[in-house]
């Protein structure tokens, strides 16, 4: 299934940003650490989200709803989310960043962090980070919480 998987996310990327998009993160890696270049996309990713808020959402099911109608006109996959004692369990599928190739999966996926951090902080989630616990997997996904974590 990967493989097929793989030629759809592939058709998902528009051929007019590929080539940009990959030499853009090769100059970024070569000029800039993993550290810094996570940084930046965290930022990225909070500047993104800043200018285009949620709606006020009651339950955990009214967020993932407003999160999917998001993603979905901007083709940008799909997220699950569970609740979970200690922490909110945010799993974002289909996210096009392999568009900036391979290596750069080592620090893209910040943009959702902040993305996240932003959008749940601003519903009332103050106090709380969202941190990225997966790698990009083989059937495209990440997973991030938001909860407490240690700094």
């Amino acid at each position: 299934m990967v493989p097929i998987l793989d030629y759809l996310l592939e058709r998902q990327i528009s051929p007019q940003w590929r080539g940009l998009l990959s030499a853009l993160a090769s100059e970024f890696e070569a000029q800039i650490g993993r550290d810094e270049l996570r940084q930046l996309m965290h930022r990225v990713g909070s500047r993104f989200a800043a200018a285009h808020p949620l709606p006020a959402c009651g339950s955990t099911a009214e967020l993932a709803q407003a999160l999917n109608a998001y993603w979905q006109q901007m083709d940008w996959g799909y997220v699950q989310l569970a609740d979970e004692p200690e922490s909110l369990r945010i799993v974002h599928y289909c996210a096009p960043l392999h568009a900036f190739g391979d290596t750069a999966l080592a620090w893209t996926p910040a943009f959702l962090e902040g993305v996240y951090q932003t959008w749940l902080s601003a519903l009332g989630a103050q106090g709380l980070s969202v941190a990225q616990t997966s790698a990009y997997g083989e059937d495209s996904a990440l997973e991030f919480r938001l909860g407490r974590h240690p700094a």
